[in-house]
């Protein structure tokens, strides 16, 4: 491969991680919505913080990350990073920030 060629293929690349960017941006809104009307339901920052299902969440995420053939660590700290800024957002939608 020449440099122009693989200059092509970077670019080509890159645009495929742009594309998938903007998939995952849209089901992380979406998630993020959902993640407010759960709110509702819950009555106190107990309920929001719920340990256990955060355990069932990254459990089944780090199952479904090695069917994907994705590194379970990564999809785990990508998860967990995730849940925590979801539930400082659910506190306060809950109104209990």
């Amino acid at each position: 491969m020449t440099t122009d060629q693989d200059a092509a293929a970077l670019a080509e690349l890159r645009a495929v991680i742009d594309g998938l960017d903007g998939q995952i941006v849209a089901l992380l809104a979406e998630r993020t919505r959902a993640v407010g009307r759960v709110a509702a339901y819950k009555h106190d920052a107990a309920a929001v913080q719920a340990p256990d299902r955060v355990r069932q969440v990254v459990d089944r995420v780090r199952a479904l990350a090695e069917q994907h053939g994705m590194p379970a660590e990564i999809a785990e700290a990508v998860y967990r990073t995730m849940i925590e800024e979801l539930t400082r957002y659910e506190m306060v939608h809950a109104g209990h920030a």
